[in-house]
């Protein structure tokens, strides 16, 4: 919340009032896209999938162990949104990539997210496509953009090539290398294509990007897309917009898809569509080091397109569970609000915080340990004052900062340093006849270093 760290941000503000220059700077980056595979697996695989990591801090280190663990054996990582928080800055890669992740012994690719766009993606491809860009904002970044755009849209820091030297040899092993064609590629194998979609600032996609995307979606083989920003999130449809029309969403149905990642909300969501007789597992997937994103402000899910209802609150899984969200943020208020004396009331347990919200939300409590729990007056006070539903509808008279619209200004001050985190990560085996998706708890607790525990696990068969 440092006025300095929100001015050096501001580049999402920018694109918001005076127009999104990001479709034109990636055109600049990108050239002609490139349609041969970023790396070719066999029959079997297995990779990490990391999103919104690039914290730098406690929430994001707790991670690294667990995934340590969890990844021996995998061939790769890859980082879905947001590696580099808060701007995107060449010279924060020591903290939030090169140091925590010096002992992963494979490549890491990534998509970028929108802070990693937050300098013109210098930062990303230097790091990631070993490209140098010339930091000029040019005069066609933007067709809307007139003086003042020009003058406050935020160029790229100078690079510390000393300091970015030195990080860069903690991943100086032969078998830690990776390079990139640029901010979206594929990597291939005779089961599975694997897809990383690169979705800017706003959450769409350019021209060129979009017929790349066409063609390499064409083989018949089942498809992983990893993107920037989720397609179901929060209860709630995003396609995904494409330069001039259509959405990325159907070109997914509509050529074999078997799932879709997507980054840059905070936590773990899983919704199975089915599309024409067959399902499609859409996640989000970006609780690895970033702070977290609420999911006990998620009301009862009821997904609907076209009028029909896709996904329904007995088919989604959530990381962390409701109870566990409101838990964690009723604690982290206790401790802001401590000074006023409000601490001993903010703290509740779990049974309590998971009948409060099954009662707004109208859904049977996750855990059995809520199971027949009334709430007390407390719980439903703290529950309705940190944004539970209410599926009466009814307005609450007053609502502390934990979801839209309050996170865009409030959420990185409700981070937190103290364990436990409710982080997460993604392990996917590959077989000839199955893929095979996990999700990892991290808690910054040590049994859970030692043994990383299995939150959801999704079995897709391959044909």
């Amino acid at each position: 919340m440092r006025p300095s760290v929100l001015w050096r941000s501001r580049n999402d503000v920018i694109a918001k009032w005076f127009g999104d220059p990001v479709d034109e700077l990636r055109r600049r980056w990108v050239g002609v896209p490139d349609e041969t595979p970023m790396r070719a697996e066999g029959e079997e695989f297995s990779f990490l999938v990391l999103g919104d990591p690039g914290e730098g801090d406690s929430s994001q280190y707790a991670v690294v162990p667990g995934m340590l663990k969890a990844g021996q054996g995998t061939d790769f990582a890859v980082f879905a949104s947001d590696v580099n928080y808060p701007v995107g800055s060449i010279n924060d890669y020591a903290q939030v990539f090169f140091k925590p992740y010096q002992a992963y012994p494979a490549p890491i690719y990534a998509v970028p997210g929108n802070h990693d766009w937050y300098d013109g993606l210098e930062g990303f491809m230097r790091v990631f496509c070993d490209r140098i860009g010339d930091g000029a904002p040019g005069a066609s970044w933007h067709p809307r953009w007139g003086p003042l755009a020009r003058r406050l849209w935020r160029r790229p820091e100078p690079t510390d090539e000393s300091a970015f030297a030195a990080a860069r040899a903690l991943r100086a092993q032969p078998a830690q290398q990776a390079k990139q064609p640029g901010p979206y590629w594929y990597i291939d194998s005779p089961r599975l294509r694997v897809i990383g979609l690169d979705t800017g600032i706003g959450g769409g996609i350019d021209r060129e990007q979009a017929e790349w995307l066409r063609r390499v979606s064409a083989d018949p083989k089942p498809k992983v897309l990893i993107t920037g920003k989720p397609i179901y999130r929060n209860n709630e449809y995003r396609p995904c917009p494409i330069e001039g029309g259509g959405t990325v969403d159907e070109i997914v149905r509509s050529t074999g898809y078997v799932a879709v990642i997507g980054g840059d909300i905070h936590n773990y969501q899983h919704y199975p569509v089915d599309v024409a007789g067959r399902r499609i597992d859409y996640l989000v997937a970006g609780g690895s080091g970033a702070y977290m994103h609420a999911t006990h402000t998620i009301p009862a899910v009821d997904v609907k397109r076209d009028g029909v209802t896709l996904v329904g609150e007995d088919d989604f899984v959530c990381h962390p569970l409701r109870g566990d969200s409101l838990v964690f943020y009723s604690r982290l208020y206790g401790r802001r609000l401590r000074r006023l004396g409000l601490r001993r009331f903010f703290e509740i347990d779990y049974p309590q915080a998971a009948a409060a919200v099954s009662r707004r939300l109208g859904v049977p409590p996750t855990r059995p340990e809520a199971h027949g729990v009334v709430p007390g007056l407390r719980a439903r006070m703290i529950a309705s004052l940190l944004a539970v539903p209410d599926g009466r509808k009814r307005r609450p008279w007053l609502r502390l900062p934990v979801n839209k619209p309050y996170h865009r200004m409030f959420s990185e001050a409700s981070d937190t340093d103290s364990a436990p985190f409710f982080k997460s990560f993604l392990r996917l085996d590959v077989t000839p006849g199955e893929l095979r998706i996990r999700c990892f708890g991290a808690t910054g607790c040590r049994a859970q270093e030692l043994e990383p525990p299995l939150e959801h696990e999704l079995r897709i068969p391959l044909r």
